[in-house]
């Protein structure tokens, strides 16, 4: 379930100015305080996203990171096992095997 935050439009209580709430996401925001009942606001948060630092680990999730290295020409810097290192414009034989990394 998400966290969201609320902060106190009037004085605080023991749970502070800005507080946080675990709430299903089909559920309305919260208009009073929980604890205090007094009047509150949801607030916009920043959202936690955890990113691969480095090529293995874009491949290890299933991504393919194409570098252009010259106008048509693309070094494939993720390739796996038996693909091709460049992918160059009209030659099919040289793009990355989607099939390996696709799955239902």
């Amino acid at each position: 379930m998400p966290v969201y935050e609320y902060q106190h439009l009037e004085a605080p209580c023991s749970l502070g100015r800005v507080f946080d709430v675990t709430q299903p996401m089909a559920d309305p925001s919260l208009t009073r305080c929980p604890q205090c009942n007094g009047k509150v606001k949801k607030l916009l948060s920043l959202a936690s996203i955890s990113t691969p630092k480095g090529n293995a680990g874009l491949r290890d999730l299933g991504f393919t990171k194409l570098v252009k290295r010259d106008d048509g020409v693309y070094e494939n810097v993720t390739r796996r096992e038996g693909e091709s290192r460049y992918m160059e414009r009209g030659k099919p034989e040289t793009m990355p095997n989607l099939s390996k990394t696709i799955r239902d």
